[in-house]
């Protein structure tokens, strides 16, 4: 079941500007985290009551969010949901007829991950999350 928008994630060329810009935009400090597993590094600004906006950039020419900036330039990259159970969820789109990028939950940032396929999905790119649990990382 999806709980609620976890994240935004939003495709920079270059973070150190893009996470200034959305720090005076914002009023809040990113937290700045590497995450090799998906080629990024990442702001995430915490916004309100649990929402976030994630900058992503790329950490060479062979992440997917450099081919993103490449094709498309910066930008919307995803919009993430939480979900409380991964791979039931994939599960449930799959049998939904919901074209899926990965057919099992994968470790991110964030938790858990796993994308579904833009061309089922209005042309977005939809990330579903489940979080880790508090102490986790």
């Amino acid at each position: 079941m999806i709980k609620r928008v976890h994240h935004i994630g939003i495709a920079v060329n270059n973070l150190k500007e893009s996470a200034a810009l959305f720090e005076r935009l914002l009023g809040v400090e990113p937290a700045i985290e590497a995450a090799p597993c998906q080629r990024v590094t990442e702001a995430v600004f915490h916004v309100g009551e649990g929402a976030e906006i994630d900058l992503l950039e790329p950490m060479g020419e062979d992440s997917t969010v450099a081919k993103f900036l490449e094709k498309r330039g910066e930008g919307l990259h995803h919009i993430a949901l939480e979900v409380d159970d991964i791979n039931a969820e994939l599960k449930a789109m799959e049998a939904k007829g919901v074209r899926l990028i990965d057919k099992d939950g994968r470790d991110g940032v964030a938790g858990q991950i796993a994308f579904l396929h833009p061309k089922s999905v209005s042309g977005v790119l939809v990330e579903l999350v489940q979080p880790r649990d508090e102490g986790e990382k």
